[in-house]
């Protein structure tokens, strides 16, 4: 019986169709459940759909990988050199992480030049009312542990204290030891206790020029003391695996944006002499233009959609708000409260955990961000501007901070 070789060409066919088929089904239900959690501009709903995020991150180009984990390089002072004293330094944590790193540092230092004990401070919203407690954001026996050897904490002021009678002190953030000696020490030798708040006259973010005591006493209390407690850990961890999840085609990399559209109108983006504020327009032309394609996965620190971004999601779809990302279970607790300081921790840890971070708005978060990702080797950190050619290299528009490495962090890391 011979071959008929059309039956066997027409079999191949067959076969080859039938694989290509279960290919396109594979296919279609995967980008089924993306386009589910991608969305719109709504909300989208937080389900727990099981994808595949092992991938091998890539280290060239435009997302140039991790570096090197830098090691802190600060030491813990040597022996009790300052003389005790039994008064207290109260004081709050106000305005974000982003203004916790420098407070608590001021705090710390200011302290331990009274040799005061330091009372572990509130935390305080930008709204009237909203206050909490230092642990339901940070882990305090983390932040207790850190001190040891370098300030005596108290969780809380005596009985016998009355924080109603407490002498208020400004110091200028990077506090310095005369500073200390000349304002705040003649007003804690007379009152006995003080509460303490801290100004930003500029964003300083120098490199120390010498180190001294006084400079590792300020890296370990922005670097080494603050750490998120474990149900804050645990939600952006969540939030930056969904954003991994939902970034397949660039192996699991995702861009953070520093854009809330609501700055845009403040005097610090109308009054600069040189630019530094972008909206969402000018932020999707710069990505563009430097090489990123529209896949891209895309987080804005804006809290819910705005039209005004808009633009933004016209060039990369896959841009979302925290509304869209944050897990269903834990929506009413962290963004449905209205709270705006647990906000700005989710907005401040992803944008340090992001594989590329680019701050549309100069400002102590793009500072202090930095700083975080210096220290863990994140140093992809884009700083936009008006690209009149179609393309440029994304490395021309590397932060100064990284290029020169003049941030404060090259002092505490090595």
């Amino acid at each position: 019986m011979g071959v008929d070789l059309r039956q066997i060409v027409a079999g191949i066919l067959t076969i080859t169709m039938f694989v290509m088929l279960i290919h396109m089904i594979k296919r279609d239900n995967f980008d089924a459940v993306e386009d589910k959690l991608q969305g719109t501009t709504e909300e989208v709903i937080y389900e727990n759909v099981k994808l595949d995020t092992t991938h091998e991150r890539k280290n060239i180009g435009l997302w140039k990988g991790d570096a090197d984990e830098l090691k802190p390089c600060w030491a813990k002072p040597v022996g009790d050199d300052v003389e005790r004293t039994e008064g207290f330094v109260i004081f709050s944590l106000t305005n974000g992480p982003e203004y916790h790193i420098s407070q608590i540092a001021d705090a710390v230092i200011v302290a331990r030049s009274l040799g005061a004990t330091l009372v572990i401070p509130d935390i305080r919203g930008s709204q009237p009312g909203e206050k909490r407690n230092f642990e339901d954001i940070y882990d305090v026996d983390v932040f207790m542990k850190s001190m040891d050897g370098v300030v005596r904490v108290a969780k809380e002021l005596p009985a016998h204290v009355s924080s109603q009678k407490i002498a208020a002190v400004k110091v200028p953030s990077r506090v310095s030891e005369d500073y200390i000696a000349k304002h705040v020490e003649p007003i804690y030798r007379s009152k006995g206790n003080i509460r303490l708040a801290t100004y930003f006259p500029s964003i300083n973010m120098r490199k120390a020029e010498k180190k001294g005591d006084t400079d590792s006493i300020a890296c370990l209390a922005m670097y080494g003391s603050l750490e998120l407690q474990p149900d804050m850990r645990d939600l952006v961890d969540s939030m930056v695996e969904r954003l991994r999840t939902l970034s397949r085609k660039s192996e699991g990399q995702f861009i953070a944006v520093d854009l809330r559209v609501e700055m845009l109108d403040k005097k610090g983006c109308q009054d600069s002499g040189e630019k530094s504020c972008f909206n969402a327009q000018e932020v999707a032309m710069f990505l563009r233009k430097v090489g990123f394609e529209k896949d891209t996965t895309v987080y804005v620190t804006q809290s819910r959609w705005d039209s005004r971004l808009d633009s933004l999601k016209d060039l990369f779809p896959k841009t979302y708000t925290k509304e869209a990302i944050v897990p269903a279970d834990k929506k009413s607790k962290f963004l449905d409260s209205q709270d705006s300081e647990l906000e700005k921790v989710i907005d401040f840890y992803i944008s340090s955990e992001s594989d590329v971070f680019v701050p549309a708005i100069s400002g102590l978060l793009y500072a202090n961000v930095a700083g975080k990702r210096i220290g863990s080797g994140k140093t992809q950190i884009l700083v936009p501007a008006d690209i009149p050619d179609s393309s440029a290299s994304a490395s021309s528009f590397l932060s100064s901070y990284i290029s020169k490495k003049n941030h404060f962090a090259y002092s505490c890391f090595c």
